[in-house]
């Protein structure tokens, strides 16, 4: 059940807080920034108003997953840290002296209230309408670009996590007591994951004897990592990889397992749109959705700025009825010509071959014709033919017997032209260089919020992680333009 009215907290403690966090600290300016009722209001209908006990604050414990991402701690250390640290009790609106919740009512929040709510587009059109509220974006341009996140079942099998958790907890360890090894267990040395999950149990044994190491900060953090891995890892016998993650493209050399988030950012350099899809998707099709959300948040779009994945026929059909100009280098084999909607492959540019749709990259490419005579040259994309012949979808793609699997493109189009002719402008040259910010933003998410590797396993819960993380990058650089 929840409370239809706002618990108010009244505390002869309270003025502590005038005196122990500071005016600059980075939660009190998010405090004073952004009014949270509205989770309180989108979740409203997710709770009984009669029944039950009475629940937490559903404010309050958004605030909690939020402080989760912007210090990158586990679920335990969060709560633990809301017990003492004053900066997170004032952003929790807690009183000095009221105590904090069980950490896995955060896995029931997750779990429970936030599932099936599009918390992913609720949050960026939050932070895009206070930026467009305090003047912050003028520009009309959008910057587009796809950040691809592991699966967090790949590429490391659950020995290897945990032998790198247990590692880091012996440094912690090490750099307060170095005569502390001899009172730790012998690591393991084998390849077994069943010995090597006896050997974390054991060492969190030892650890949880001794309160004299394992209550030190450094090392309580360190330990906490470590026991949620050894908990995720009995999931890891149930389940032995993301069943919705899916293996893409970095290069011709590099893929992932994993999945992509398609973003769109101003030159400001907040946040307007983002979608996430598996691995396998080609950047080039998700753009109208990027168009589309970052207009209905609030943006006048009259420029957009790509890599070669953007430049296809349809994006500059697109962009021409709606009078955009994509900034976006044209590639003979971004166009899709007259195809059917079920025969697209994509391009994948950092590869520089298409990929089929389902998921598998060419091996190899060949030009035809000659240059300026006679036809125009196309590219021919070569497949796996030994990969088509078990592919679930190879009916009306590929034929029963045959050698080869090929998929040609050529340039043909009056909008390819234009959009050559284009690239040739001081405007055209001018607005690319602002591409880079885009590369900036999602090495801030992977290195400083941890979307480098999923959290959780599923789209929507990769959804959520998107959610926070971009949450949190948007309303920092509010912050920091104010």
């Amino acid at each position: 059940m929840l409370s239809t009215q706002q618990k108010i907290q009244f505390s002869s403690y309270s003025g502590l807080y005038d005196i122990i966090v500071p005016k600059d600290n980075l939660l009190r300016k998010i405090n004073d920034l952004i009014d949270f009722s509205f989770i309180h209001e989108e979740l409203l209908e997710k709770y009984c108003q009669t029944n039950g006990r009475t629940a937490e604050s559903p404010i309050k414990m958004f605030k909690y997953l939020l402080l989760k991402t912007i210090y990158t701690v586990s679920d335990v250390d969060v709560v633990d840290r809301s017990r003492y640290d004053m900066s997170f009790k004032y952003f929790l609106e807690m009183a000095p002296e009221e105590d904090v919740i069980n950490p896995s009512s955060l896995t029931k929040f997750r779990k429970l209230r936030l599932k099936d709510m599009d918390l992913l587009n609720l949050l960026i059109n939050k932070t895009v309408t206070i930026a467009l509220e305090k003047g912050i974006i003028k520009s009309r341009s959008i910057i587009v670009d796809a950040t691809h996140t592991h699966s967090r079942s790949n590429p490391y099998t659950a020995q290897e996590v945990l032998k790198e958790r247990s590692k880091l907890l012996r440094k912690a360890i090490y750099q307060i007591d170095e005569d502390y090894k001899g009172r730790l267990p012998q690591k393991n040395e084998s390849n077994d994951l069943d010995q090597e999950l006896a050997y974390c149990r054991e060492l969190q044994r030892v650890l949880d004897q001794d309160q004299s190491i394992s209550e030190i900060p450094a090392v309580k953090e360190k330990l906490n990592l470590l026991k949620e891995t050894i908990e995720d890892t009995k999931e890891y016998y149930l389940l032995s990889k993301d069943g919705e993650a899916r293996l893409g493209h970095k290069s011709m050399d590099s893929s992932f397992f994993g999945y992509k988030t398609h973003l769109a950012m101003t030159e400001e350099r907040i946040i307007t749109a983002a979608v996430v899809t598996t691995g396998e998707k080609g950047d080039g099709p998700e753009l109208p959705r990027l168009l589309e959300i970052s207009q209905q948040n609030g943006m006048e779009v009259d420029t957009i700025i790509g890599d070669a994945a953007y430049s296809g026929k349809d994006n500059l059909r697109l962009a021409k009825e709606q009078n955009i100009d994509i900034i976006a280098k044209l590639k003979p084999a971004v166009s899709q010509g007259s195809r059917k909607e079920s025969d697209h492959f994509h391009y994948n540019k950092d590869a520089g071959m298409f990929v089929c749709p389902a998921g598998h990259l060419a091996i190899r490419k060949a030009r035809q014709g000659k240059k300026n005579i006679g036809k125009n040259q196309a590219d021919t994309y070569y497949f796996d033919v030994d990969r088509c012949k078990v592919c679930p979808l190879r009916e009306g793609c590929y034929k029963d017997g045959s050698k080869t699997k090929t998929y040609s493109i050529t340039i043909k189009s009056e909008l390819h032209k234009e959009q050559m002719a284009f690239q040739q402008t001081y405007h055209y040259r001018n607005k690319s260089k602002e591409r880079y910010k885009i590369e900036a933003k999602n090495s801030e998410l992977k290195n400083v919020h941890g979307y480098g590797r999923a959290d959780s396993y599923g789209i929507q819960n990769m959804e959520m992680q998107g959610a926070m993380a971009i949450f949190t990058v948007n309303l920092k650089r509010i912050l920091k333009l104010i």
